[in-house]
Formats: structure tokens, sequence, C-alpha cells
């Protein structure tokens, strides 16, 4: 099992931990991890791994290498891809993680987007992916939005109230009983675990958003920054494809 640090605190950059397996393929498992696995249209976190008298601070010696992804393994396990299978840390080792900051703090910048576009635009939704350059949704959409300005606009004047963005929980029986919650007609909430996390944006009267989601969020909706809305594509008989990226 690997703790997700990413999950309590997805803004840590850093953490210590403890190599507890080498896969056949020469993945990397740490008791503990803040890097996030690939999953529901978030790319998985890159970064580096770094142990000996490099982790602290002396780059005149010590191991460190790159990590290309991060995937989920069997059961809990989040297994950490290197560029390279030679080289790895013994198990028991103690490194230091350091995640590329920058490109996931874009990838939480963008899902959270995302899930105010759709509020925006109240349709199912059939897929969507993210990335560091820009985010889209696809919707079960017969016919493309007579205004996309006025769309772009609803959306940043929402990111602009600042609204908070936090997590809950709820019991699968629970989401069985509220099925309007899921909005992705093309990936489930996983199950098996008997609770289902739940990402709120706003709280009380101004709460917006309410949808299962196991990714990576900013804390307010005001860190989102100004976004823009790209060009509107059919994408079979009733499937529109919005793409969003951010300003800056």
């Amino acid at each position: 099992m690997t703790e997700m640090l990413f999950r309590t605190d997805p803004y840590l950059k850093e953490a210590t931990a403890l190599v507890t397996a080498i896969t056949d393929e020469g993945g990397i498992v740490l008791d503990r991890t803040v890097f996030y696995p690939a999953g529901g249209g978030q790319p998985g976190d890159i970064g580096r791994l770094s142990w000996g008298s490099e982790a602290m601070g002396d780059t005149g010696g010590g191991d460190s290498l790159t990590i290309r992804d991060t995937v989920k393994g069997d059961g809990d396990q989040i297994i950490l891809v290197p560029d390279a299978a030679s080289g790895l840390p013994e198990i028991g080792t103690e490194v230091t993680q350091h995640l590329a900051w920058d490109r996931r703090h874009r990838h939480m910048r963008i899902h959270t987007a995302l899930h105010l576009l759709s509020v925006v635009i109240p349709l199912p939704v059939t897929g969507g992916s993210i990335s560091a350059e820009k985010g889209r949704l696809d919707f079960d959409m017969p016919e493309a939005p007579g205004d996309k300005d006025a769309l772009e606009t609803a959306l940043n004047e929402m990111i602009g109230r600042d609204l908070p963005v936090t997590e809950d929980w709820i019991t699968e029986d629970q989401l069985d009983a509220n099925p309007g919650l899921v909005k992705t007609m093309s990936v489930q909430p996983p199950r098996g675990a008997g609770i289902i996390r739940l990402i709120r944006i706003g709280e009380g009267e101004d709460q917006v958003d309410l949808q299962p989601c196991g990714g990576t969020h900013v804390a307010r909706t005001g860190e989102i920054g100004t976004v823009r809305i790209g060009k509107i594509e059919k994408k079979g008989k009733q499937n529109r494809r919005v793409s969003i990226t951010l300003a800056g």
C-alpha cells in the first residue's frame, strides 16, 4: 500500500519515503508519495528521486534519477516509472521525492476549471483529458452552443468568485442513491473501498458543483486564473468537444 500524500496535501512538492518494492519492469514503489498516478484523465506526475548525499543537498555525491511517469499498480500500490531501469535505489532505501511542481500545478488549475466547465455546460460528459497546456471535456451535445463567448464569460466569472474547493466522502450506497452526482458517462468512480471521494466547489448557498473525483485541485477557484474556450468540435453524431486553455 502506498500512502497518497498528494491526496491530503496536493501542494506538497517534496517528501521523503522508503522504497518498498521494485517491479519486474523496473518501477519503484514507495511507502508514501507526492506523485499522482495517471487516472481520470489527469496525467501521472513526473519529477526526480534522490538518495544518499544527493538527498541531503550535496550535489557532489549520492544518487538520483528522473521519474518520467506515475501509474497505478496492484491494489493501492502507486508505481513511479524511472527513465532507466538501471541504477535504481534498493528496497529499504530512504529517498527524497522532488515533484515537477509547475506541471502539476497547471494540471490542478485545468482540472478544477473543467469541473466548472461542466457547470456552465450542464450536459452529460462523455470523456475528457488534461495536460499542462490545455484540457477538454466531451459532452453529449447534439447542437453546438449558440454563443461561445457567453460561455467563456460565464466560466471566468465563476472562477473569479474565488470559491473554496474542498473534498468530502460518501459511501457507495449514498452514491447509488444520488446517481446525478456522476457527470461522466465514460468513467465511473472507483469502487471497492466502500467510500467515494467528492470534490465540492463553493459552500452553502454558494456551492456550484459536487461530483466524484480522485484528482488534484487548487484550493480556491481564483487560483485558476483566466481561461479561454477554444474551438468547439463535433465528435460523432451527438458529441462535441470543448477545449480550454490557461491564459497564463
